[in-house]
C-alpha cells in the first residue's frame, strides 16, 4: 500500500535527521502527510513502524545479495562473501535510515522474531544463499559457523563506521579477510 510505504519513507528520513529517540507517529505522520489516525490503523507505535521498516530492509538486503549472486560469473564461493559486505556497505551509506536502524538493533535487538534476535534472522537467511550457491550441507557446524561470520562482522563493520562515516577501508578490507578465512573450513 502506497500510504504504508510513504510513513516508512518517512520514519527512514526522519531516523537518519533525529535519530530513534526523538522520532515520534506524530512526525511521522506529518512528513508521511498522512493523518495521525492512518499511522494508528497500520502500528501501534513507533517501535511497531521501525520494525517494518527493519523488515523492509532485511528483505531489500535479501533481494539485492539473491540477485547478484544469481548473476553468476563466480568462480569462488568467497566471492559471495565480498557481495555480502559490499551490498550491506551500500545500504549502509546509501539507503535513508538504514545507517541508523541497520536490521532493527538499534531498536531491540529481537525486533523481526520474539524467538531469535536479528543477527540470528540474518545469519539464517546468509546460510540459506550460501548452501544454494556453494552446494553444502546443511548441518548445526555449519549454522554456529554462519553465527560467528554474522556476529564478527557485525561488530567489526559497526567499528569501521564509527571511526569514519564512510567506513574505515582498511577494517572492511579486514572483516572481508576474516571471513573469507574462517568460513573456509566450511566450503570447499
Amino acid at each position: 500500500m502506497v500510504r504504508v510505504q510513504r510513513m516508512l519513507d518517512a520514519c527512514a528520513e526522519l531516523l537518519d535527521e533525529v535519530g530513534y529517540d526523538e522520532l515520534s507517529t506524530t512526525r511521522i505522520a506529518e512528513r508521511a502527510n498522512v493523518a495521525i489516525g492512518s499511522v494508528y490503523q497500520f502500528f501501534p507505535d513507533k517501535k511497531a513502524i521501525t520494525q517494518a521498516l527493519g523488515l523492509r530492509y532485511l528483505d531489500m538486503f535479501s533481494t539485492r545479495v539473491t540477485d547478484r549472486l544469481s548473476r553468476g560469473g563466480f568462480s569462488h564461493w568467497s566471492e559471495a562473501v565480498d557481495v555480502i559486505i559490499d551490498e550491506y556497505l551500500d545500504m549502509h551509506r546509501h539507503v535513508p535510515g538504514f545507517r541508523s536502524l541497520h536490521f532493527g538493533d538499534a531498536v531491540d535487538i529481537r525486533l523481526f522474531d520474539p524467538n531469535n534476535d536479528n543477527n540470528q534472522v540474518i545469519a539464517a537467511r546468509l546460510r540459506d544463499l550460501l548452501i544454494s550457491i556453494a552446494g553444502v550441507e546443511e548441518s548445526a557446524e555449519l549454522d554456529r559457523a554462519i553465527t560467528v561470520a554474522v556476529e564478527s562482522a557485525d561488530a567489526v563493520l559497526k567499528l569501521a563506521f564509527r571511526r569514519e562515516p564512510e567506513g574505515d577501508q582498511h577494517l572492511i578490507d579486514e572483516t572481508k579477510l576474516l571471513l573469507r578465512s574462517y568460513l573456509s573450513r566450511h566450503f570447499a
